[in-house]
């Protein structure tokens, strides 16, 4: 498993990390046992980073998350990083991320955690507004000297809220959307971000599991699966659904990108997770896992051989013709 700075924390992370949506909710149901044999096959195959929030699940995911760590011998503890969200318990309004709601926010976190300090806390996806907010990274930075969390970063849903947030000097990461289906990260975000030494965590790599190859047309998915109920946006940003693709040209964009990655002699959520993380600016993938075995594949790709410029065009054309006319301008 490669490994990477991850921004200003300093901390050294795998390059595949786990994200752990599908722990709480919003995927179909996964068992609080089955939960933590993804965390185990993930931590045991290479996984240091392990990314969660305050509302997966309504507190789920931090507690299985936290009640897994503290299982943990203290150097296995030490080797790892969790990172966490807040600023969805309320209504999203630029007026409700305040630096009290941020202390009872963070508080809640490190209880589900069992952390007396968080490694990394992320606001998740706010208004644009709080972004510019001085009073918010007040707020945050207090948060910091007071010792409840190491450091701060940014979940975004925008390309322009990330550059926003990356010109913050205490900011130490942002969480994007970033995948070979969704490429407008890599004209101006990432670059930035590596030239201010901020840290890019690349969520839903696999664009929902589209870039699996696995589904088809029909292929149809638990009714409290957000791919059954929030499509076209019906619940949240349509952007965290298929990536904001629409389905069916996604099903038969991943029948292109499959045939790329059998080319590179690759399964294709393996490449798609590689190509990710051999990306100039990127420091880890958090894709999530259902199971062991998916959370082992998954991991794999971090010790991938580089795909290379000609792999990297490939994708791009498959961008250019498919996805760009119809999602470029949206994030």
């Amino acid at each position: 498993m490669d490994h990477r700075t991850l921004g200003r924390t300093g901390r050294t992370v795998s390059v595949i990390g786990l994200g752990t949506w599908q722990l709480g909710a919003d995927w179909g149901d996964v068992s609080e046992s089955d939960a933590r044999a993804v965390l185990d096959a993930s931590r045991q195959a290479g996984v240091t980073f392990f990314d969660t929030a305050d509302v997966y699940g309504d507190g789920r995911s931090e507690s299985i998350v936290g009640a897994w760590r503290a299982g943990l011998s203290d150097a296995e503890r030490a080797a790892i990083t969790v990172a966490t969200k807040m600023g969805r318990r309320a209504p999203l309004l630029p007026e409700n991320y305040t630096a009290e709601n941020f202390r009872a926010w963070t508080d809640r976190s490190r209880a589900n955690l069992r952390m007396d300090t968080l490694d990394l806390v992320q606001l998740h996806c706010p208004p644009s507004a709080v972004y510019r907010s001085d009073a918010v990274y007040d707020a945050l930075d207090a948060l910091v000297d007071s010792g409840a969390i190491a450091a701060y970063g940014v979940s975004v849903e925008t390309a322009d809220e990330a550059l926003t947030a990356i010109a913050r000097p205490h900011v130490a990461t942002v969480q994007i959307v970033l995948n070979a289906f969704r490429l407008k990260p890599l004209d101006e975000v990432l670059p930035a971000a590596q030239d201010a030494g901020v840290g890019i965590i690349a969520r839903i790599p696999l664009a929902s599991g589209l870039l699996t190859g696995r589904y088809r047309h029909d292929t149809a998915f638990a009714p409290d699966d957000h791919r059954t109920y929030n499509r076209t946006g019906e619940a949240f940003d349509r952007g965290e659904t298929f990536s904001g693709v629409d389905f069916d040209e996604g099903v038969e964009a991943a029948q292109e990108f499959s045939a790329l990655a059998e080319g590179a002699g690759l399964p294709p959520a393996q490449a798609a997770l590689a190509w990710v993380a051999q990306l100039p600016g990127v420091s880890t993938v958090i894709p999530g896992a259902r199971n062991p075995a998916q959370a082992e594949a998954n991991a794999a790709a971090g010790s991938v051989a580089p795909l290379g410029d000609a792999f990297t065009a490939s994708v791009r054309e498959l961008y250019d013709r498919r996805f760009r006319a119809a999602i470029h301008g949206s994030w």
